[in-house]
């Protein structure tokens, strides 16, 4: 069974900083390309930024370029989503998700078979 598992959200001030964990089990972790997305109250979900299975290679969404950075540990089953300046506007629920597409770096969500349950940023002035 397929377990992707994020930590790491709360609530802080704008300015801070927060890094989100995603912990996978049951797969082969570098067998994916992974995935970050967010969805606010009343808004679509959106990608924020994915990783290819090596992490050699990111994308990032230009509302979370140059302050978001992601990652990930293979060893560790691991994927990390480092917030830095984080904004009012960065507010939602992130969502962690895996690409059985290694090197697919996309942000088409019909793209990434399994899902976490997400968890809360909640970013105030």
């Amino acid at each position: 069974q397929v377990q992707l598992v994020e930590s790491g959200g709360g609530s802080v001030q704008s300015g801070e900083s927060l890094r989100l964990s995603c912990t996978a089990s049951g797969l082969t972790f570098d067998n994916y390309a992974m995935g970050w997305f967010r969805q606010a109250p009343g808004k679509e979900r959106e990608g924020v930024s994915c990783i290819s299975r090596s992490g050699s290679s990111t994308v990032y969404a230009d509302s979370v370029k140059g302050r978001f950075t992601i990652s990930r540990d293979n060893a560790k089953n691991t994927l990390y989503l480092q917030m830095n300046s984080l904004k009012p506007e960065d507010t939602a629920m992130y969502y962690c998700a895996a690409n059985p597409s290694p090197w697919r770096l996309t942000f088409h969500s019909s793209e990434y078979t399994y899902w976490g349950q997400g968890t809360q940023v909640t970013v105030s002035s």
